[in-house]
C-alpha cells in the first residue's frame, strides 16, 4: 500500500459534505463519501480483460481507499464502468485534441481511462499507456478544448491537492485541472504532446479568457 494513503484517509474524514462546498454540479451524489474498497481480484479481471495495467497509485487507491465516490465532480466511476479512450489528433485551427473510445483490448496508440465523471462530453482521465501513463488529464470527447494535463505526478498527489483545496475552503475551479497554461512544465511532457496544456496547482489562477465561459456553464 502507497504510504500515502493512511493520510488521505484523514484529510477525506474531516471534510464534511456541506451543500455547495466545491461549487460543481455532482457533489451531492459523493457528499464527500467513498464507496467500499475494491478487492484486489478485481482490479486484476479489469486488466486481464481490457490488456492493461492500472497505474500503481490509482490501483493503491481503488484497494485501499475506495472503489467509488468522493472525488472531483460528480465523483469516482466504479471500476467496472470505467471506459479507455485513445487521444485524437490536434485540430488543424485551434490544436485542440478530443478523445475516442477503444471499444476492444488493444496495446496500440495511447490509451486513457475515463475515472471521474464531470457531465456532458467531458472527461477525466488517467493514463494507462505510452509516455503519459499515470498523469491525470481533463478534455473533452469532441475536443471543444484542452486537453489539459495535471502538473500532478500521480493520481495521488492530484486527489490530496483536491482535498487540500477543500479543506482551504476552496472551489473546484481552484484545482490545478482549471488553472491556466504553465509553460514552466511543458518541457517535462514527451515531445509528441508538446501541445497540451499543462495545469499548475496555484490557488490565485484566473482561468484563461477563452477557457472561462466553458468552467461557468
Amino acid at each position: 500500500m502507497d504510504s500515502r494513503i493512511p493520510r488521505l484517509r484523514r484529510k477525506l474524514a474531516r471534510i464534511p459534505y456541506t451543500p455547495n462546498r466545491s461549487h460543481s454540479f455532482g457533489e451531492e451524489r459523493h457528499e464527500f463519501r467513498l464507496g467500499p474498497r475494491l478487492p484486489k481480484a478485481r482490479t486484476d479481471a479489469f486488466e486481464a480483460e481490457h490488456d492493461v495495467e492500472l497505474p500503481q497509485p490509482y490501483r493503491d487507491f481503488l484497494t485501499n481507499m475506495g472503489g467509488s465516490g468522493a472525488s472531483p465532480y460528480y465523483g469516482l466511476i466504479p471500476l467496472e464502468d470505467c471506459t479507455l479512450f485513445t487521444m485524437n489528433p490536434g485540430a488543424a485551427s485551434t490544436g485542440s485534441r478530443g478523445f475516442s473510445r477503444a471499444y476492444r483490448p488493444t496495446r496500440d496508440g495511447h490509451l486513457f481511462l475515463h475515472v471521474i465523471e464531470r457531465g456532458c462530453s467531458d472527461l477525466v482521465l488517467i493514463g494507462v499507456t505510452g509516455p503519459l501513463t499515470g498523469r491525470m488529464l481533463i478534455g473533452n470527447t469532441d475536443g471543444f478544448w484542452g486537453p489539459n494535463v495535471s502538473s500532478a505526478p500521480d493520481f495521488l498527489a492530484w486527489y490530496e491537492r483536491w482535498l487540500d483545496h477543500m479543506t482551504a475552503g476552496l472551489d473546484n475551479r481552484a484545482l490545478e485541472l482549471t488553472s491556466p497554461r504553465l509553460h514552466a512544465h511543458q518541457k517535462s511532457l514527451p515531445s509528441r504532446f508538446e501541445d497540451l496544456t499543462t495545469s499548475d496547482h496555484s490557488t490565485e489562477a484566473e482561468p484563461e479568457p477563452g477557457l472561462r465561459q466553458h468552467w461557468q456553464r
